[in-house]
């Protein structure tokens, strides 16, 4: 129908705006690592560096939730030690986050390596582990990362210690866009992309994204299987 129709219009110019946007992004991240290394504007070209990217992150990761919701998305698996992945993404995150090296990493030593899609994978914990220092409060508890094995393949949980989110909305948190003002920061950039984009990552892994609430704090867990079933993309 005609609601459908404007939605599929809708998603392809917010597509076709965020390509249109990488490039004068890319150019001003450019000219602004080339400002002089002048002590009295340091900090703000720091500020303006990490807003910078934190748009990137944000377009990125539209592109990307596109890419996945399609009917043919691929995955490019390799073998992936997550361990090593996730500090890789706790030490990128340090310049982000004063807490992010306090982050628990809390791994199963008998942990497979598992062919996954890497770079995707990357994104999952990128945007987990962000949106939980986002409420990484001074008087918590650090967030956990658990790396678990299970019969099938691996899990993958994280956890914050902050208020979580009202039940009324937890079931809606994974979907795109959707961002209620009450939890408005849950999601990564505030847009409602970061938690959709991991449940999509999980999807075409074949495998399972649940959310709930730790009491205190929100926990998000993902379970990737070893040689998932064909899935069919879901939508929404």
């Amino acid at each position: 129908g005609g609601g459908v129709t404007l939605h599929r219009h809708s998603r392809a110019l917010l597509l076709a705006m965020s390509h249109e946007l990488r490039s004068p992004l890319t150019r001003a991240r450019l000219n602004t690592e080339l400002l002089p290394e002048n002590p009295d504007v340091v900090p703000q070209r720091d500020a303006l560096m990490r807003d910078l990217g934190e748009m990137a992150h944000l377009i990125s990761d539209l592109l990307e939730s596109e890419r996945l919701a399609g009917r043919h998305a691929a995955l490019h698996r390799e073998p992936t030690n997550l361990p090593e992945l996730a500090r890789e993404v706790i030490t990128e995150l340090e310049a982000r986050h004063d807490c992010a090296g306090d982050i628990v990493v809390i791994a199963d030593p008998a942990l497979p390596v598992l062919a996954l899609d890497r770079g995707r994978l990357r994104l999952v914990l990128r945007n987990l582990l962000d949106n939980s220092l986002r409420h990484c409060e001074p008087t918590a508890l650090p967030p956990e990362l658990h790396l678990r094995s299970t019969p099938t393949g691996v899990e993958l949980e994280v956890r914050d210690h902050g208020p979580g989110v009202p039940p009324e909305h937890l079931a809606r948190m994974a979907q795109a866009f959707y961002r209620p003002d009450v939890a408005r920061q849950r999601a990564t950039g505030g847009v409602g992309l970061g938690l959709y984009l991991c449940r999509l990552v999980a999807q075409a892994h074949g495998g399972q994204f649940e959310l709930r609430n730790a009491s205190p704090g929100l926990s998000v867990r993902i379970t990737l299987p070893a040689e998932p079933a064909q899935v069919a993309p879901t939508k929404g």
